[in-house]
């Protein structure tokens, strides 16, 4: 019965809204070859199968857009700079930035740096998109419920909007300007004391001929206005839906923006040596903002030449993360400073100049039509120097800042070079598909079942050979980058003696390793790959698929392990007293249901926003957010003058203070009973997931966007990573486990759901199950995937 309810919506779901009908599972869509057939599994998965490339990613485009067209038309505002057009003068500055940084190169050697067949391929899918698009304004009263609600119809997308940068992990710019303006405060010795840069020692100096004292402006707001999520007001809102409570408005997805270094990923690859069935395995689990719709889709894509699952971004072809026959791969953060601010000396006489090698160079300007709803259209004029885009021009104090970027170099789309590493057959094929991927700067694994691993940092990497690329310097011609670095001479291994390679966002360049001046200084948080490697190496028995799925969502907290043995040597009274005996033999694990978890949690906060506040000078407040929690514990564990003249004593009285207001704040959130206070549940660690409309709608059409809350368990430092704070913002919705040796063996997760519409029975599917931890079989094979198939579409040519 679940089965054929399912098909009965699938058929919605694919319904023939423009197209002429054949039958009931036969479309005719223009822009095809040859037929396609689509395959929809009982969890959302489209298995696509087309009889050439170009039909394969047209229906790519087609099926994904079906699932996602809202988030495809929000993401097309943003990366077109059209999102004033619907929203008003308040997005005008977003737009403005997104025109800024707008990739403005050949199109063509663009398309086909991710490809040899690139232009084809992206293409194709675009068409794709559109033709989902001109299906469904035929029949607009079936759009889904966000149209609606904005009174929007979707928009034709170009390849433009496909290798927009919008949206990618792109660099530090953000943290180089906060150290800038640290070092101008406290010096830069002070400031590299508050900051865990590793494992070379950079230079935080700023040359003398930057006025430090003017960092302070709003040099960036071109830059994060570009970089913002959207947000939505009531407002902006038909009548019938409009919110008459609440007149705040909300972010589209929850950001955490506590600790940005604690986001992040895991990854590793297994040889079969250490695997009971003899298999070489690869998991992965990237760890991003959790939102509805998620942020991955998965799919499967096969033609001649193609036959590949996983996961990526919907609004990308290809599979980021997944495997084709040969081998399996995954990626996780490797940081790579690809963003510099530079600082220029301006004409007084003519503000639109520079001095660059000592003579006064004219930007090149670009004028850009805005449109606003509501106001007139804006004249944008945009400003680039040698190095960049201009975010901002200081008339009075003959100033301009430019952000030079090498995400603008061609290649720079995030994710989209995975489509060479689709077809790979070897690992010399896998590495050389590597070559190609520019952005983000990211740790890929490879697992064959040949029985290889393999690992190699990819991202483009600019040579800085005077500078550290931590704070702005002059745009003067002395800080210069010396070209780029090839990927393939970046961090890499091969079948490595102890038989697996794991990453997870942490340092992992090799002490010998040479090109140091290509490699940047900022990593997360050690404990989810100490972890890791703590399981994977400390072995009593061969591992087992059921130990990778243990591991990826293992919540056992390294620091918790540290932190709570020093407890036994403090008095405390009271409830703290009571507090302190519920940790007494507990194993450090932040399951849901716990009370120590919940206590030490809170303790962990405590300790965090105690040493925010006690460390981070007062002139540095509002210029620092949060110490890394690495350089907070190394302070604990090794207590010095940072805690007075007595470091132990010190030491020993913050922990206290820490513990003592962490059970005070529980009692008064959670109440008296301490057996109340578990460690997940809706007032403590849990996930609740907001849609981008959630606080401008009314209650009745709120309820069916919004989803949760679920007890979740583990924080940001737990390899099964739930973020830093209790209502879970980031963290692994998207996990795969593949096992080589039997590709129908695979299994993953995608939580909330594969589609983004709301009337979709593929919205929350997997919500619950994610958030309890529990896996979906990914299949690969016709049969399996026949055997759980709730819907089957046949897509036609027109001349057919």
């Amino acid at each position: 019965m679940r089965h054929l309810f399912l098909l009965s919506i699938i058929t919605l779901l694919f319904s023939c809204k423009e197209s002429q009908r054949v039958n009931s599972n036969e479309l005719i869509v223009a822009g095809l070859q040859e037929p396609v057939e689509i395959i929809r599994d009982e969890w959302g998965i489209n298995h696509i199968y087309a009889k050439n490339q170009h039909d394969l990613f047209f229906a790519q485009g087609y099926a994904a857009a079906t699932d996602r067209l809202f988030q495809f038309e929000i993401w097309r505002r943003q990366a077109t700079g059209t999102v004033a057009e619907i929203l008003g003068e308040r997005e005008l500055k977003r737009d403005i930035g997104t025109r800024l940084f707008k990739f403005r190169g050949d199109m063509t050697a663009e398309m086909n740096h991710y490809h040899d067949e690139g232009v084809e391929i992206i293409t194709a899918y675009t068409d794709g998109v559109n033709a989902y698009i001109e299906e469904i304004l035929k029949t607009p009263e079936q759009l889904p419920i966000e149209f609606k609600i904005l009174d929007l119809k979707p928009q034709k997308w170009t390849p433009e909007v496909v290798i927009s940068r919008h949206q990618g992990l792109l660099g530090n710019i953000g943290d180089e300007l906060t150290i800038g303006r640290a070092v101008a405060k406290l010096g830069p010795e002070k400031t590299k004391d508050l900051f865990w840069l590793h494992p070379k020692e950079p230079d935080l100096n700023i040359d003398p001929k930057i006025n430090a004292n003017l960092l302070s402006d709003n040099i960036l707001e071109l830059y994060d206005a570009y970089r913002q999520t959207v947000k939505f007001k009531k407002e902006d809102n038909v009548s019938e839906y409009k919110n008459i409570d609440l007149e705040e408005e909300v972010l589209s997805v929850i950001e955490d923006k506590n600790d940005s270094l604690s986001i992040g990923s895991n990854n590793w690859v297994v040889k079969g040596e250490l695997m009971a069935d003899g298999n070489t395995y690869m998991a992965n689990d990237p760890h991003r903002t959790i939102a509805v719709p998620s942020l991955r889709y998965m799919v499967h894509l096969v033609a001649p030449g193609w036959n590949v699952i996983g996961g990526g971004e919907p609004e990308i072809p290809g599979i980021s993360i997944g495997h084709n026959e040969y081998g399996s791969w995954g990626l996780t953060v490797f940081r790579t400073d690809g963003e510099d601010l530079y600082v220029y000396e301006l004409n007084p006489e003519n503000h639109t100049q520079y001095k660059h090698n000592g003579a006064w160079v004219n930007m090149t300007q670009i004028s850009e039509t805005i449109k606003i709803k509501g106001k007139e259209d804006y004249l944008a004029q945009l400003n680039y120097t040698v190095h960049g885009p201009v975010t901002r021009i200081d008339k009075e104090n003959n100033v301009a800042y430019a952000v030079r970027c090498a995400w603008l170099e061609p290649g720079g789309s995030p994710y989209l070079a995975s489509l060479r590493m689709d077809q790979a057959k070897t690992w010399e094929e896998f590495r050389e598909a590597c070559n190609y991927s520019h952005i983000p700067g990211e740790n890929m694994i490879w697992a064959d079942k040949a029985g290889n691993i393999g690992w190699q940092a990819v991202g483009i990497a600019p040579i800085r050979g005077n500078f550290s690329g931590l704070v702005p310097v002059p745009g003067d011609g002395r800080y210069e980058w010396d070209g780029y670095l090839p990927i393939i001479e970046k961090p890499n291994d091969y079948n490595p003696a102890k038989g697996y390679l794991a990453t997870a966002n942490q340092n992992v360049t090799p002490e010998n390793y040479t090109r140091w001046d290509a490699i940047g200084f900022s990593w997360s948080d050690p404990y989810r790959g100490n972890r890791v490697d703590e399981i994977l190496s400390n072995r009593t028995k061969k591992l087992t698929m059921e130990d990778m799925k243990a591991l990826q969502t293992d919540y056992l907290s390294i620091p918790a392990r540290i932190l709570v043995p020093m407890l036994k040597e403090y008095d405390f009274s009271d409830k703290a007293a009571e507090a302190k005996t519920k940790l007494n033999d507990w194993d450090y694990r932040l399951e849901t249901s716990s009370v120590p978890a919940a206590i030490y949690v809170a303790w962990e906060n405590q300790i965090k926003n105690m040493a925010n506040y006690r460390f981070i000078p007062k002139e540095a407040k509002g210029i620092i957010k949060t110490l890394q929690m690495k350089r907070i514990m190394d302070w604990i564990t090794k207590p010095d003058s940072h805690f007075g003249a007595n470091p132990i004593l010190g030491r020993d009285k913050f922990l206290k203070d820490a513990f003592i207001k962490a059970v005070s704040e529980l009692e008064t959130n959670l109440g008296s009973d301490m057996s109340q206070w578990h460690y997940g549940q809706a007032k403590n660690k849990h996930t609740y997931m907001e849609h981008a409309l959630s606080h401008a709608v009314n209650d009745v059409t709120r309820s069916k966007l919004e989803l949760g809350p679920l007890p979740r368990g583990g924080n940001a430092y737990t390899t099964g990573s739930t973020g830093g704070n209790l209502r879970q913002s980031s963290g692994a919705s998207f996990r795969m486990i593949v096992n080589t040796g039997d590709w129908d063996a695979a299994i993953g997760t995608n939580g909330p759901g594969q589609s983004g519409n709301p009337d979709s029975p593929f919205y929350n599917n997997l919500f619950e199950p994610w958030a309890k931890d529990k896996y979906f079989p990914v299949y690969y094979s016709r049969n399996k995937i026949d055997s759980v198939a709730v819907g089957a579409k046949i897509l036609r040519p027109l001349e057919w």
